[in-house]
């Protein structure tokens, strides 16, 4: 396995391998298959779970981590380019993971380097890491990926997660996909296209939040409207709160990416349908796996 810049670049097979090496380091989140290697880490974007995850996860697996965390304190800051500055973490590492706020900063990147590029979000593309953490959580909860109806309620338009999530989606067999945005969020088109499963487009949560298995929930986006009207007038278009989780089945699960801001009432996280923290949880060991895959020996 090489570059990881789309869910489209791991099939359902590297998918359950994935899985499988992940819930072992979910038990004993140690290793050495990355002694000798060293892993770039370049965060031109601020973030906190998915950077202290990868920086964990190479460490637990015994390799060494260099890198930045925003681009402030770098030749960035002098406008270095970022094929330049990609060009000159390959001779400092063995694998470069990039977090970008421009849509496809992950491919230029692989393409300025032989080293193997781990795409950790870029502008409002994707974030395939995350959908492997996301859909792990699924599987550690009902045994299966497969025969679930899956809900994606908030940003579907510019929330990279969402379209990771879709996309890896079509590696497996939901029975149904409920799409619940405003109507100016809802996903682009281009993304509904790909899809190769049965889905529905929806504004209304409360007509389907019974039918649904796992509700992914993503916060409204602020930094990814260039009208801050139109971010006002919607930011605030869903709440999930004790009222509608009382709706859900039994053994329905919420997940969040997070960072949340105020689209989950803070009541929710004490009921058994919420499992984002959790889900924050696996960032380590899933990514432990990805790693070990792509670097292993």
């Amino acid at each position: 396995m090489k570059s990881i810049i789309s869910s489209y670049d791991l099939t359902r097979e590297d998918v359950e391998e994935i899985f499988k090496l992940a819930s072992k380091f979910v038990k004993e989140q140690k290793g050495d298959s990355l002694r000798g290697k060293t892993v770039a880490l370049a965060f031109f974007e601020p973030s906190t779970r998915t950077y202290l995850s990868f920086n964990k996860a190479v460490i637990n697996l015994g390799g060494s981590v260099i890198g930045f965390s925003g681009a402030e304190g770098t030749s960035v800051a002098k406008g270095e380019n970022l094929a330049d500055t990609i060009r000159m973490l390959d001779n400092y590492s063995d694998a470069i993971v990039i977090r970008h706020k421009f849509d496809g900063a992950a491919k230029l990147a692989s393409e300025v380097t032989d080293k193997p590029v781990i795409n950790a979000g870029d502008g409002k593309h994707e974030h395939p890491t995350q959908t492997l953490i996301d859909l792990f959580t699924v599987f550690n909860h009902f045994g299966t990926t497969d025969g679930l109806i899956y809900g994606l309620l908030g940003d579907l338009k510019y929330a990279r997660t969402v379209n990771s999530f879709l996309r890896m989606l079509t590696r497996f067999k939901p029975k149904s996909v409920y799409l619940i945005s405003p109507p100016q969020l809802r996903p682009r088109n281009e993304f509904l296209e790909e899809l190769n499963y049965p889905y529905k487009i929806t504004s209304n949560v409360n007509d389907v939040i019974e039918d649904i298995d796992v509700l992914y929930v993503t916060r409204i986006q602020k930094e990814r409207f260039l009208d801050e009207l139109e971010y006002e007038r919607i930011k605030e278009s869903y709440i999930v709160d004790l009222n509608l989780v009382s709706k859900m089945k039994k053994d329905s699960i919420i997940l969040h990416p997070l960072p949340r801001v105020n689209e989950i009432d803070r009541r929710v996280d004490k009921t058994a349908h919420a499992k984002y923290f959790e889900q924050a949880s696996y960032g380590v060991p899933v990514r432990m796996a990805l790693l070990k895959k792509i670097l292993g020996e």
